[in-house]
C-alpha cells in the first residue's frame, strides 16, 4: 500500500470532521452505541449503524426505539433524513472515515474478560477499513486492549496507527435513566495511540460532545473508566458492609449516612442496598483484577468489595425470613411479592440486577414469588419467563412479604403501606413517607413500629 504523508490522511480527516462530510460507523447498537450514534446524527454527520441482530436493525429502520432514553421520534427523524442508517451489512464499514466500537464486553463464569465481541468487531473493521481511517474502542476492558487486539486487526492490513490509519480508546460513560448527565454533556476521555491519533479521535468527538478530556495513551483511558466503577464498587461496599454493621448494632445506616453526609468536606455519600447491577459496576472491577492477576499482584480492595456486594441479595433474604418468622410464618409457601426487577430505579435493565438473585434465593427456599415493575413487564431468567403482575390492594392483602429492591418512582408506596402486611425495605423508600399499618423492616436497624415510627430493634 502507497504511503502518504501523515499530515495528508490527518488533515483530509480533520477537514471532514469540521464541515460534517466524514461517514461515522457505529458497530453495536445498544444502550452505548445508539446514544451516541444520535449525537453524531444530531451534530450533522451521516451515521451508518452496523449492528448483527436483524430485529434490532429492523425496529430502527422503521424508526423506532429499544433504548429507554433514546425516544423514537428522534430515530425516526434522522432515519427519513438519511442520516442514520442501521444495517447488517459489514460492508457498509467500508464508507466510513471514523467507526466507533460499542459491543458488550461481559466477564465469563470464571470472572476472565469475555472480548469475543470486541474480537469480532476488530476483525470485521480490519476486513473493511479505507485508509485514513479513525477507529476508537469504547468498549469497558482491561488495561492493554485497543493495543493488543484491536491494533493487529489493523496492521494486518498493512496500515500503520499515526500515519494511515489513527486509533484510540475511549470509554463510555453512559448512566441509563439519568435526567441530567446523558451522551452529549458528559465528559469525554480520548486516549490516542499516537499524537496525530490523539488529535483526530478528540476533533471528532467535540463535534458532537461538549468537553473532551484528552489523555497521553489507550492504556491510561481504559484505566480511567475502570478507576471510576472501582471507586464506586468500593464506597458501595463499604456502605453495604456499614449496613450490616448497623444491623448488629441495632441503629438505623440510613439516619448514620445521612447525619455523616453533612460534612462538608472528606466525605461522599454513598448509599446501600440490596446488592449492585448493570453492566458496570458489578463487572468492569474484575477486568482491572483479571490484568493484574496476569501480573502477579491481587487487587485487595476489589476483591473484598465484590465479596460484600454479592453478598447483598443474601443478607436481603435473610431479613425477610427473619422477618416472616417474627409472624409465625416459614418463607417455605409464603407469597413474596417482589418490587423493581430493574438494577436501579427508573430504567427497565434488569442485567445483573440483584433482584434476580433474591427471587431465586427465595424461589428455592420455597417461597411462591412474584414481582411488579412498571419499567419491565417482563423477563427471562434461566430459561423461565416472568411477568409483572399488577400492583392492586387486593394483590397486597393476598402476600405475606413485600420486598423493595428497585424504588422506581411510578410505584405506589403509599398503597404499598396501607395494604401490605409486612415490607422488608432495602432501598429506605418508606423511611421517606408517612407510615400505613404494614410494618416495615428496614436494611438495617431492625422493625419500625407502624405507631410510633420508632425502630423496635431485632438484631
Amino acid at each position: 500500500m502507497r504511503h502518504h504523508p501523515m499530515s495528508e490522511f490527518k488533515e483530509r480527516l480533520l477537514a471532514r470532521i469540521h464541515d460534517r462530510s466524514a461517514v461515522v460507523g457505529i458497530v453495536g447498537l445498544g444502550y452505548v452505541g445508539l446514544p451516541l450514534a444520535m449525537e453524531f446524527a444530531e451534530a450533522g454527520f451521516t451515521v451508518v449503524g452496523y449492528d448483527l441482530s436483524q430485529r434490532v436493525v429492523d425496529l430502527l429502520a422503521r424508526g423506532e426505539s429499544h433504548i429507554q432514553d433514546v425516544p423514537a421520534t428522534q430515530v425516526a427523524a434522522h432515519v427519513s433524513a438519511g442520516r442514520f442508517r442501521p444495517t447488517t451489512d459489514e460492508g457498509a464499514l467500508s464508507g466510513c472515515d471514523a467507526i466507533s466500537i460499542a459491543v458488550p464486553t461481559p466477564l465469563a463464569k470464571t470472572r476472565d474478560p469475555d472480548l469475543s465481541y470486541v474480537v469480532a468487531s476488530a476483525e470485521a473493521i480490519g476486513r473493511r477499513v479505507k485508509a485514513g481511517a479513525l477507529v476508537v474502542l469504547e468498549s469497558t476492558t482491561y488495561p492493554g486492549t485497543t493495543r493488543e487486539l484491536l491494533l493487529p486487526a489493523l496492521e494486518g492490513r498493512g496500515l500503520t496507527p499515526g500515519e494511515d490509519v489513527f486509533v484510540a480508546f475511549s470509554p463510555e460513560r453512559v448512566d441509563p435513566g439519568n435526567p441530567t448527565w446523558h451522551t452529549k454533556n458528559t465528559p469525554k476521555v480520548v486516549g490516542g495511540l499516537t499524537a496525530a491519533c490523539g488529535d483526530v479521535a478528540s476533533a471528532l468527538y467535540a463535534a458532537c460532545i461538549d468537553t473532551v478530556v484528552p489523555v497521553s495513551s489507550p492504556e491510561a483511558a481504559e484505566l480511567v473508566k475502570l478507576l471510576e466503577n472501582t471507586f464506586r464498587s468500593i464506597n458501595i461496599g463499604l456502605a453495604n458492609e456499614m449496613a450490616i454493621v448497623c444491623d448488629r448494632l441495632g441503629v438505623d445506616v440510613w439516619e448514620v449516612i445521612d447525619a455523616a453526609a453533612t460534612k462538608p468536606f472528606g466525605f461522599m455519600k454513598f448509599t446501600p442496598g440490596p446488592g449492585i447491577g448493570g453492566h458496570c459496576i458489578p463487572l468492569d472491577p474484575h477486568y482491572l483484577a483479571w490484568k493484574m492477576r496476569t501480573l502477579n499482584y491481587r487487587t485487595r480492595f476489589i476483591d473484598v468489595a465484590s465479596e460484600i456486594n454479592s453478598e447483598m441479595p443474601e443478607f436481603v433474604v435473610r431479613k425477610v425470613s427473619r422477618a416472616l418468622n417474627e409472624e409465625r410464618k416459614a418463607v417455605n409457601g409464603s407469597r413474596i411479592l417482589v418490587l423493581g426487577v430493574a438494577y436501579k430505579r427508573d430504567i427497565d435493565d434488569v442485567r445483573e440486577s440483584p433482584a434476580l438473585d433474591i427471587i431465586r434465593l427465595l424461589a428455592e427456599r420455597g417461597a411462591q414469588v412474584t414481582y411488579h415493575d412498571p419499567h419491565v413487564p417482563s423477563f427471562r431468567e434461566d430459561g423461565h419467563v416472568l411477568a409483572s403482575v399488577p400492583l392492586t390492594a387486593d394483590a397486597l392483602r393476598a402476600t405475606d412479604a413485600v420486598v423493595v429492591v428497585t424504588d422506581h418512582k411510578a410505584v405506589d408506596y403509599g398503597l404499598v403501606a396501607d395494604e401490605a402486611s409486612l415490607v422488608i425495605d432495602a432501598r429506605n423508600v418508606f423511611g421517606r413517607i408517612p407510615p400505613g399499618r404494614a410494618r416495615i423492616v428496614p436494611l438495617s436497624g431492625g422493625l419500625l413500629n407502624p405507631q410510633t415510627g420508632a425502630h423496635a430493634f431485632t438484631a
